[in-house]
Parts: C-alpha cells; sequence; structure tokens
C-alpha cells in the first residue's frame, strides 16, 4: 500500500456512533459556540494502515511516496464535551473491528482506492 510521505502524520478517528452519541448530547445541552467531538487517541497513519491490516488478518507492505501530508498533527481539547458527560465508547481497533465485516462483503470498483486521512477523518464508519 501506498502512502504519502513517510506515515508519521497524527490523526484522530472518531467512530460513528460515537459522533452521533456527541451531537445528541449537545443538542440537549445547554452548551452554546464551537465544541469538538472527538477520540482521544492520536495514532500515525502507519498505525492506521497497521490497524486495519491486523483486523483483516492481511499482511501488507507500505511504501512511502511523495504525496501532499497536511499538518504534522492537530489537537483538539474534548474538554467542552466532556463537561457534558460525553466520552468516546471506541477505539480504533474496535471501530475498524465493527466496521471491516460490513464493509468487506460489499463490492469495490476496481480501480485503486485512496485511503486519505483527516483530522477528524473518516472512511466507511470513522469521521
Amino acid at each position: 500500500m501506498e502512502i504519502w510521505g513517510d506515515g508519521s502524520a497524527v490523526r484522530s478517528y472518531t467512530y460513528v456512533d460515537d459522533m452521533v452519541d456527541g451531537i445528541f448530547r449537545l443538542m440537549h445541552s445547554d452548551l452554546e459556540g464551537a465544541v469538538n467531538i472527538g477520540c482521544p487517541q492520536y495514532v500515525t497513519v502507519r498505525q492506521l494502515v497497521e490497524t486495519v491490516a491486523e483486523v483483516a488478518g492481511k499482511k501488507v507492505r507500505v511504501k512511502s511516496v511523495p504525496g501532499p501530508v497536511g499538518v504534522q498533527s492537530r489537537n483538539f481539547s474534548n474538554e467542552r464535551i466532556y463537561s457534558i458527560g460525553w466520552r468516546s465508547q471506541f477505539d480504533l481497533k474496535r471501530g475498524i473491528s465493527v466496521t471491516y465485516p460490513g464493509s468487506r462483503s460489499r463490492r469495490w470498483p476496481a480501480r485503486q482506492i485512496v485511503l486519505r486521512a483527516c483530522s477528524p477523518g473518516r472512511a466507511e464508519g470513522f469521521s
């Protein structure tokens, strides 16, 4: 698998159920203004690839290639969402473990699939 850069860029991935729970809680709270909803687990792009491969039971060779990497890392405070009792229930591995079986049964186009990491980033179940 090709990844842009050396794979050291750090991101946080939030499982969709956690995101929906956070939004629901915000809608029923008195908080105003910007609020970050995010999993406090930070992983490198390389760790993301390794985790997906582990859950899928696959061996993946990673090749670093030139390409846009984005900022090295982003750190957001979850203190405001924590103040209304929200906590992430899914770490990266658990979220992928829940998502992978369903995505495996789908037929994907016969073209190269590019995995893009955003912060927060979501691919099939992740935001």
